[in-house]
């Protein structure tokens, strides 16, 4: 059979690789067909079809048997909506100073979702009891905004991993003082890769409320969901879903997507690739001269500091981003399409920027 006729034409030469994003990587393969699969036919809309009610058992089978999931369209959607749906109008949500709700979300959880955001300084990018004590206080402090949820990142903004027994610790510190906790999981495949753990291991089995459920950084076309752990506690998230231009009326073409990431293992192979690509990336680093990386390579992101020229000649032959331009700290990610090629060729490179 001839492939459907289409008059779109390609764009872009994709042989060009780049280490700026695990965003820049287009769908994975397995999820284009199953778009595909789901395509047919009519379906009810609004999240009404069989896709959406077939992903809340996937769904269960990673995160137990209270778990729902409501898909949205983006990461930070996926986030307002969650952070909303455990705060009132006077609630707070602590994390860390570099997360991603607080740096890279257009202030949207405070200007859309309006939520304040109480921040800490971290050097890894994670919290802790201590670190969060900082903040939680003055509870019936009217003229102060009342911490009612911890947000953690599962990698972190800076690529490194939370363990269980740290998530369990948050847990129960925040719980202790009547907060929830959140964790924005748009990575949350690359830390279950890097600690080899089910992702039920670090989320409901310590006492996470809810999450951010990743998919487009691992290989979806789009969509994320919002996973509700305990929906006793957590009401009226189909309102907030809507109320916040996160409901896709042709829901079916989301779920189906993280379907075909998670009711297998293709989320898990996707991210111990995207995991093995940076612990690649980085074994190649530390061996030039003058390269500084800066934090464990946990995830799937290798942080450096390099001479700021040799990242402006290294960035007209590979797309990346600089994290602290001032400091000379930049950003490399992998994604699930990164080869070994891409990797050593990157560093080649590196090399003969650094010895010009």
């Amino acid at each position: 059979m001839n492939p459907p006729r289409t008059d779109a034409r390609r764009h872009h030469d994709p042989e060009v690789r780049g280490f700026a994003s695990d965003n820049y990587a287009g769908a994975h393969p397995e999820v284009l067909a199953a778009l595909a699969l789901a395509n047919g036919g009519h379906q009810v809309a609004y999240g009404e079809d069989a896709y959406t009610e077939n992903l809340q058992q996937v769904i269960r089978s990673h995160f137990g048997p209270t778990a729902e999931a409501f898909p949205v369209f983006n990461g930070t959607g996926a986030n307002v909506v969650a952070l909303q749906a455990v705060t009132d109008r006077w609630g707070a949500v602590i994390c860390a100073e570099s997360a991603h709700i607080n740096v890279d979300e257009g202030g949207a959880p405070e200007r859309v979702g309006g939520i304040k955001l109480l921040t800490v300084p971290t050097p890894d990018g994670k919290l802790t009891p201590e670190l969060i004590d900082r903040q939680a206080y003055g509870w019936d402090d009217e003229h102060r905004a009342m911490p009612q949820v911890v947000s953690i990142a599962q990698a972190t903004e800076l690529g490194t991993v939370y363990t269980p027994d740290e998530i369990r610790a948050i847990c129960e510190h925040a719980h202790a003082h009547g907060m929830k906790v959140h964790v924005d999981g748009s990575r949350l495949a690359n830390a279950a890769a890097a600690l080899d753990v089910p992702l039920r291991t670090f989320t409901n089995a310590v006492g996470v409320d809810l999450l951010s459920l990743g998919g487009t950084k691992n290989g979806a076309l789009f969509g994320e969901a919002v996973v509700v752990l305990d929906p006793g506690g957590i009401k009226h998230m189909k309102h907030l879903r809507k109320l916040s231009m996160q409901l896709a009326s042709k829901m079916r073409f989301v779920s189906v997507q993280l379907e075909a990431l998670f009711a297998r293992d293709l989320w898990l192979r996707n991210a111990r690739h995207a995991n093995e690509m940076a612990q690649r990336l980085a074994e190649g680093v530390r061996a030039v001269h003058g390269v500084e990386i800066l934090h464990p390579v946990q995830a799937n992101a290798v942080f450096a500091r390099l001479p700021h020229d040799v990242s402006e000649r290294l960035q007209k032959r590979f797309r990346f981003y600089f994290w602290d331009e001032a400091a000379g700290d930049v950003r490399w990610m992998c994604a699930f399409d990164t080869t070994e090629d891409d990797v050593d060729r990157f560093v080649a490179a590196l090399k003969e920027e650094m010895a010009r």
